[in-house]
């Protein structure tokens, strides 16, 4: 969804201190932006990420299937929580549906995506960690690892697509 500057401007008038409330967020189309601000957007990104990948493996452990199947449901499911964090986020905001739909594409699908080739990457080289059961600490411990690589290999791209006005930068025009 694109927007001039001077209509994103206008829409950012009533904002006292935008800049300081992102953590130096300037980024609508050629600012920087903090690693703060990146951090968080990243932290989101992670937050529904996490929640449908474990959702994702504990139904596939449940239903008893290979990790091919089970790892294709967890990252899924991954971007499916990704998207709706953002979707409730923009929706609260006053966005239609379709409007919102497009915000949430635009601020998460890279972010993602990156997110869940390295997490997974990260699991598929830890021995063990695919086949570790749900109750095994070598699971959770694998899990964790992952979690914590993507975040920082993620953080940086965020960071870079907040500064140039794009990723969570696009969520941002639209909190109140």
């Amino acid at each position: 969804m694109e927007h001039d500057a001077h209509e994103t401007h206008e829409t950012h008038h009533h904002h006292t201190g935008h800049e300081d409330h992102h953590g130096g967020h300037t980024g609508h189309g050629g600012g920087t932006a903090s690693w703060s601000t990146a951090a968080k957007a990243t932290l989101h990104c992670l937050t529904g990420c996490a929640i449908g990948e474990v959702l994702g493996m504990i139904i596939g452990t449940a239903l008893g299937w290979g990790n091919a199947p089970t790892m294709v449901l967890a990252i899924a499911l991954a971007f499916f929580f990704g998207y709706a964090l953002t979707l409730r986020g923009v929706l609260a905001a006053g966005l239609d549906l379709r409007s919102a739909v497009r915000v949430a594409l635009a601020a998460d699908t890279l972010s993602i995506l990156v997110m869940e080739i390295v997490d997974n990457g990260v699991l598929l080289l830890v021995p063990g960690a695919m086949d570790a059961h749900l109750d095994d600490p070598l699971f959770w411990g694998a899990l964790a690892f992952a979690f914590a690589v993507a975040f920082l290999v993620t953080t940086p791209v965020n960071k870079w697509m907040i500064g140039r006005g794009k990723g969570h930068a696009v969520v941002h025009r639209y909190h109140h």
